[in-house]
């Protein structure tokens, strides 16, 4: 019956989930999360009207079967510029942020709870505090249901989605912790210690487990190149056993399926074919989007299964330190990045984080994942059911108007010009440069050396055959300035000028799989920052020795002789084009010459006749 119910309701939603994008003034004003929560609330109550018990998002099903096809969808197309610019204040969110809002909430929670006439005297500190971690993280799942409706910018949009990926570890760890120590029902500052180790390992173990499933993936996909049509199986395969794996001994899933996905990408692109990577990229987003569409069905359906616990001061009050603990973490969080951020976060960027901090289903299934012996059980759910529809439907539906209303920064729909990404390569090469020269070794530094050490050990062994040797920019243009030429030696034309200086509108368009290449080329090759011949690092307080300066000077002789003889065959060049116009204007001078003798020789004949 489950799987009947499954089915049923996922024909059921494909009505509303189409007829949502083709009413525009409804998918204007009502998010589709929203939407599809209410239609699991008319399945729920049909379900229940006709005799039956309405299935509930069981917490199983959930984690690993709707869960990772989302998770994994964001890793594998995770933009890896914003997201490792911005990685420093998306940890202290996702971090610190959560952690203070765990411990506000539950403290808050705590002293409510003490006040007689709200009737919770029985509640502890521990179980506040339990459940003050479970409704503090921002969910990934509800902040890609809205955030990519309103299309915000890039820089808000990787700050609020990033803290929602990362924040899995402290959400997991927190979790744990106080559901042990809830049945211990003491706490020493030795399990203090080990709870702050125990989210090390938890996190980082997670990071490990995913890029070594990642590069196993990437090393696997260099053989394929004989059977293409399991090519996708296997991108599916690795990252599902990365996230099992780190499920299994109790690490983080979401960070092993983000890990594995920002691994294997570059890798797996490079050897798979153009059809495998449509394959790929399609049935992730179709995998992601049915797994979405049936989380919030399943809220909506939930909701109505019960069994509720209602309690209006603590389910009101929890809603309000929602948004207390939200804004104020972030303001204060912010006031300290800033010092250390050269592009400020500025006051909308600020409000448009903090009411973007939206709950959904991971919170709904941590508690239902409470034992039914827990006395605070029902009350947490019901409070967090609470919490998921405030936040989805009143944060998700005004988010949008507030956008507009404040004129926040909207997403560039258009994909950046080839001159943008070239001057953002020459950025980086400079900065590069810059840090080089002043001794500090900055992000840019480092990446430089990531690169580097990807582009002479990884791809080595990663990347078939020869494809992890990039094309040179002077080879391509050199092709280029080839073909053209003969394209105008076909068509007749004598250029007046170099070809360096010809135009390049005679070339014909090319196709966007070579557009693509083309733009790949010029950002790789656009400057070789890196000598080939290792020098040291500028220092004013050393010098070089006689060998490495008659190296350099035999280095600047040869560039002065290259250059001498590109000046020498320009100036031949020229020297030529002026003798032939020389030889076409004496050849013209005779030609006059001899015109004026023959007239006047005609003149003196009809005088003499």
């Amino acid at each position: 019956m489950p799987f009947l119910y499954v089915s049923i309701i996922t024909l059921t939603t494909s009505s509303p989930h189409l007829g949502f994008h083709l009413i525009p003034r409804l998918s204007a004003v009502v998010p589709e999360s929203c939407l599809l929560i209410v239609v699991g609330l008319l399945v729920g109550g049909l379900i229940k009207v006709i005799g039956e018990e309405p299935p509930v998002l069981d917490s199983q099903l959930f984690f690993l079967c709707l869960l990772p096809p989302i998770i994994l969808d964001a890793g594998y197309f995770l933009p890896i510029r914003p997201f490792t610019e911005n990685v420093g204040t998306i940890l202290v969110f996702a971090v610190i942020g959560t952690l203070w809002n765990a411990f506000f909430m539950g403290g808050l929670l705590y002293a409510l709870c003490q006040i007689e006439s709200v009737g919770l005297s029985g509640v502890d500190l521990l179980a506040c505090l339990l459940f003050g971690s479970i409704v503090s993280a921002v969910d990934p799942v509800a902040v890609l249901a809205v955030f990519e409706e309103i299309h915000i910018n890039e820089l808000v949009h990787i700050l609020v989605f990033g803290e929602s990926l990362l924040n899995d570890a402290v959400t997991v760890v927190l979790y744990n912790l106080f559901e042990e120590f809830s049945k211990v029902g003491t706490v020493t500052v030795l399990d203090v210690f080990l709870g702050v180790v125990c989210f090390f390992v938890v996190s980082l173990g997670g990071v490990l487990v995913g890029a070594i499933y990642g590069f196993l993936a990437a090393f696997t996909s260099r053989f394929t190149s004989h059977t293409r049509v399991i090519e996708p199986l296997f991108v599916f395969l690795y990252s599902y056993m990365a996230y099992l794996s780190s499920e299994m001994f109790h690490l983080s899933g979401i960070m092993a399926l983000i890990a594995c996905g920002v691994v294997m990408r570059p890798y797996v692109e490079a050897n798979i074919s153009h059809k495998s990577y449509t394959t790929i990229k399609y049935f992730l987003k179709m995998w992601s989007s049915v797994s979405e569409t049936l989380i919030f069905i399943f809220l909506g359906v939930s909701t109505v299964a019960g069994p509720h616990a209602w309690n209006w001061t603590f389910v009101i009050t929890t809603v309000i330190l929602c948004l207390v603990s939200r804004v104020l973490g972030v303001i204060g969080l912010t006031f300290i990045i800033n010092k250390f951020r050269i592009v400020k976060l500025t006051k909308k960027d600020q409000f448009i984080v903090a009411y973007g901090g939206l709950r959904g289903a991971i919170a709904f299934s941590l508690g239902y994942l409470l034992s039914n012996s827990h006395q605070m059980r029902n009350l947490f759910l019901t409070a967090i059911i609470t919490v998921i529809f405030f936040t989805v439907f009143v944060q998700g539906m005004t988010i949008r108007p507030l956008v507009e209303l404040l004129a926040v920064k909207k997403k560039k729909e258009s994909k950046p010009s080839i001159n943008e990404e070239i001057h953002t390569e020459f950025l980086d090469h400079l900065l590069t440069g810059v840090e080089g020269v002043c001794g500090h070794y900055g992000h840019y530094h480092w990446k430089e050396k990531l690169n580097r050490f990807n582009k002479t050990y990884v791809k080595r062994w990663l990347i078939a055959g020869e494809n992890f040797k990039e094309p040179e920019l002077i080879a391509f243009y050199r092709k280029m300035e080839l073909k053209q030429a003969i394209m105008m030696v076909e068509s007749g034309q004598l250029p007046s000028v170099l070809p360096s200086t010809i135009s390049m509108q005679a070339i014909p368009r090319v196709s966007k799989k070579r557009e693509e290449e083309i733009r790949r080329i010029l950002r790789a090759n656009l400057q070789n920052n890196k000598q080939k011949m290792r020098s040291r690092s500028y220092s004013r307080h050393t010098l070089f020795d006689a060998d490495e300066e008659d190296d350099v000077s035999e280095v600047r002789l040869r560039k002065t002789k290259m250059e001498m003889e590109r000046r020498v065959s320009v100036m031949e060049r020229r020297v030529s084009v002026m003798e032939r116009r020389v030889s076409v204007m004496e050849r013209e001078g005779r030609w006059r010459g001899r015109v004026s003798v023959m007239e006047r020789e005609g003149k003196c004949d009809g005088e003499g006749g």
